[in-house]
């Protein structure tokens, strides 16, 4: 009977030691990586003030430009949308288009200033100039409205996929991609009413494109700026510098 014991003691320990190696080499839980935050701090290693060559070598953009609009040059992120060669040819040529018309209204202008002399001829002639001038000035403003739209398609695709956008000084304008959110927790798919109660005692107010703009204090020049969708809820998000032009 001892023998029996003697051995069920051995069998009892070494499942004891056993089961002890086992709870000692059992891995550890991990907490969950918290969410990068997209802010005036950057995001994805992209910061104000960075240069368009050194935003690239993070690898965090893509390389070719899906809008190069008034001189802005606006980058995907990775694995965003790829370049659409019609749109590009379509700004470029609106561009082109406005850019000349708007020349020639402005010369003509000037010229049909000009004093006429007193004869019937001059006051013709100086009648024609003005004729043409008035022509120019519409041909203009309807190149204008047309480049306007244009603007428009750039942003509202911006502002849905986000990237980065480069003037001559460096970053202009930093978009959040989807499923990126501020340090308050607003992002795209965010209730307009959210947006106000986070932001409202900040200084949250609607600017003259219809987006709401948010002044950073920590980055005198820039601030946030939210797009609105018609269903009520926050359409994208983005860091804006208003000093850094793109021509």
């Amino acid at each position: 009977m001892s023998i029996g014991r003697s051995a069920m003691a051995v069998g009892v320990v070494g499942a004891l030691a056993a089961c002890s190696s086992g709870a000692a080499s059992a891995p550890a839980e991990t907490a969950p990586a918290r969410a990068e935050v997209f802010g005036v701090a950057g995001y994805r290693g992209i910061a104000p003030g960075m240069a368009k060559e050194a935003a690239l070598a993070t690898g965090k953009l893509a390389n070719a430009p899906v809008s190069v609009l008034d001189g802005c040059t606006d980058l995907s992120w990775q694995g965003g949308p790829a370049p659409d060669q019609a749109r590009l040819a379509a700004e470029a040529e609106a561009q082109r288009k406005a850019d000349d018309l708007n020349a020639k209204a402005d010369e003509a202008d000037r010229t049909a200033k000009q004093p006429a002399g007193k004869s019937a001829a001059d006051s013709a002639k100086a009648a024609a100039k003005d004729a043409e001038a008035a022509q120019l000035a519409a041909d203009a403003a309807m190149a204008s409205a047309d480049l306007a739209g244009k603007r428009e398609e750039r942003d509202k695709a911006f502002a849905a996929a986000g990237g980065a956008s480069f003037g001559k000084n460096g970053l202009h304008e930093l978009g959040a991609p989807a499923g990126a959110k501020t340090a308050e927790g607003i992002g795209a798919g965010s209730s307009v009413a959210d947006l106000h109660k986070a932001y409202d005692a900040r200084g949250l107010k609607l600017g003259p494109a219809g987006r709401f703009e948010l002044p950073v204090a920590e980055k005198p020049g820039w601030r946030f700026e939210f797009t609105a969708a018609a269903d009520g809820t926050v359409g994208g998000v983005s860091i804006v510098d208003g000093a850094t032009k793109c021509r």
